[in-house]
């Protein structure tokens, strides 16, 4: 699934669908009942961000291949494109993807031992790898043709420490050092290393200070 995880890490508001990977991958190989619910989920959670994104209601108890449809519309495909089809057609195996973990599932129903055995023998190396496959082309083709006429996550500017003398003499005056036994550091260190992000939001709004309240530290 290094794909998806490609494009989640490309577009960082889907980010949090990483859970979802890693449990698909942990569990691949010692509980695929477990890996196929969490695909299911994992589709399942794509569809709905996408819909709630593009502000499209979903109906109470939506099934999956409902929330899959609906994602495809949402996207703005018409009832009598292609890719509409391609996307019905998809749903439906995401539909049969959650009867085929209904069918394999151990925790959802009591199960016999011969029961149990039968559920071994139906999950083939095979099958696994085209439903991981599958959920993995799915969504990341739900989240690419949303993304496409939106720009990348944007990258920020990294700030290099040594360059920002004037404002970190300005935050050391202010708040001086702090001392954990042998070792002391500068305010604007501590700033600089915990959280970037706080830093240059300070360094920001101490270079739209007028020059006489803070650039004139010497």
């Amino acid at each position: 699934m290094q794909r998806l995880k490609t494009i989640l890490k490309k577009h960082g508001s889907w980010e949090p669908y990483n859970e979802y990977i890693v449990r698909i991958e942990g569990y691949a190989a010692t509980d695929f009942s477990l890996c196929i619910e969490n695909s299911k989920a994992l589709l399942e959670g794509v569809s709905k961000e996408v819909c709630a994104k593009k502000g499209i209601a979903l109906e109470k108890a939506s099934s999956m291949s409902g929330c899959l449809k609906t994602a495809f519309k949402a996207l703005g495909y018409p009832s009598s494109s292609t890719i509409l089809q391609i996307g019905t057609a998809i749903a439906n195996v995401g539909q049969q993807m959650g009867n085929f973990r209904n069918e394999i599932g151990t925790t959802a129903h009591g199960k016999t031992v011969e029961e149990l055995q039968k559920r071994q023998n139906s999950i083939h190396e095979l099958t696994g790898n085209f439903l991981i496959e599958a959920t993995s082309i799915v969504c990341c083709f739900l989240i690419e043709a949303f993304e496409t006429d939106k720009p990348l996550k944007p990258i920020e500017d990294e700030i290099d420490y040594e360059e920002n003398e004037s404002f970190n003499d300005f935050w050391d005056e202010q708040y001086g050092e702090f001392a954990m036994g042998d070792y002391s550091f500068f305010a604007s260190e501590v700033l600089f290393s915990n959280d970037p992000k706080a830093y240059k939001n300070e360094l920001t709004a101490f270079e739209m200070m007028p020059k006489d309240e803070g650039n004139n530290v010497e």
